[in-house]
């Protein structure tokens, strides 16, 4: 995010930091959400260095409206906010970092630290769905499987396609199945094998292939991360995703600094040492994230994104479809679904019609039946710009806002 600022951004770092820094320090009330996901990791905090910055008196659960603040975190913040980012990986936070992992039979060292790299600007993937211009986030991330399902959509009419039929929900589950499986098949990461193209999800003619088997074997059976969106006056455009995976990360804190050393290294794999993310050196983990611009006219019309792992990109592809049709709070807020590769079909039945679960059934689907609203299915941000100003939108799913100037 520095280099972001740095490069791109007008505000100086100790400008940006005032507000993460007043609300660490300040506080907030916990939301019902916050309170639940707490609840539900309690056994794990409480086994860890975080609980005493998670629960209260590091044994109980702060009530719903309870006052939480975290002024260690704040403190750390300020530090950065004066020393500059180069702290954290080279000064006083580095060294903290060190002794910390060093008492408690971490792995990381200063020497860890000093050697992460600055980013690397990559070029973004792109297609075309209903004549706007969709740009995403590719590999490490999860872009190529968004535009693989916009593709195959492209290759249905509207009627065909529509989220709200038992028809459009089961080619949803079939479209979404197909992209996970040739992600996981075919992964692909540009900084150790660059010479690997990857470029057939991304491919128009593939996409008809995967249209015309999805069309025939439907004919045959006969039937914690967070995302930030955002627009600004001057064009600026952002889409940000950025995950400590599990809702606490590793549920451990450095008691001199406050945040959550995250558990990322699970995104790796592990036991195939010829697999493209294999845990190596100076490797990207495999990431999941898909954050996502629209361009209508050639000018930017929405940006979007969402939390939610391999959920990531089902949930960006069905807004972007809805929003054929309805406006950015109904796309956001609408049923949504998600299909493991192995055929199992997440989604929130109450809110869909009765024959969509049947018809799913029919075709060879496990249904997990989840909660209206489920967490589990993502958390979409979006802003749109059109010709009436912008409209943010905030799904329902999990706590977050959205706001503007005016």
């Amino acid at each position: 995010m520095a280099y972001a600022l740095e490069h791109y951004g007008t505000l100086p770092l100790v400008r940006v930091l005032e507000p993460a820094i007043r609300i660490a320090e300040q506080g907030y009330p916990i939301s019902q959400l916050q309170h639940d996901l707490t609840k539900r990791e309690r056994e794990h905090l409480a086994n860890g260095s975080a609980a005493p910055f998670f629960l209260k008196d590091s044994k109980h659960l702060y009530r719903t409206g309870a006052h939480f603040s975290q002024p260690v975190l704040g403190t750390t913040l300020r530090r950065i906010a004066d020393a500059g980012v180069m702290d954290f990986y080279r000064g006083d936070i580095a060294r903290h970092t060190h002794e910390d992992m060093a008492n408690n039979n971490g792995f990381i060292r200063d020497d860890d630290l000093a050697q992460v790299p600055w980013p690397i600007e990559r070029i973004f993937l792109s297609t075309n769905f209903n004549h706007d211009q969709i740009f995403t986030f590719g590999p490490p991330g999860a872009g190529r499987v968004l535009i693989e399902m916009l593709n195959v959509l492209n290759q249905f009419s509207p009627d065909e396609r529509d989220p709200d039929t038992a028809q459009g929900t089961l080619l949803l589950a079939e479209m979404i199945r197909r992209g996970q499986f040739d992600r996981h098949d075919r992964p692909y990461d540009p900084h150790y094998y660059w010479q690997v193209t990857g470029e057939r999800m991304l491919d128009s003619d593939y996409a008809k292939q995967v249209a015309d088997e999805l069309r025939s074997d439907m004919d045959e059976m006969h039937g914690e991360t967070t995302h930030l969106s955002v627009m600004d006056k001057q064009g600026n455009v952002v889409g940000l995703t950025q995950s400590i995976e599990r809702v606490y990360g590793s549920y451990e804190v450095c008691s001199d600094l406050g945040f959550l050393y995250n558990n990322y290294m699970s995104a790796y794999e592990h036991h195939d040492m010829t697999h493209r993310y294999y845990l190596r050196p100076n490797t990207p983990p495999w990431g999941s994230v898909a954050p996502t611009i629209v361009m209508r006219n050639n000018k930017p019309w929405v940006v979007l994104g969402s939390p939610g792992s391999e959920r990531i990109a089902p949930a960006v592809t069905q807004v972007i479809l809805r929003l054929e049709k309805q406006s950015p709070y109904e796309a956001v807020a609408a049923p949504r679904l998600h299909c493991s590769i192995d055929g199992k079909v997440s989604l929130e039945a109450a809110r869909m019609r009765g024959d969509i679960p049947a018809l799913l059934r029919k075709y060879g689907f496990e249904i997990i039946k989840r909660d209206p609203y489920s967490f589990y299915l993502g958390c979409i941000g979006l802003v749109m710009k059109d010709e009436d100003g912008y409209t943010s939108i905030a799904d329902p799913r999990r706590d977050g806002s959205a706001g503007g100037p005016n």
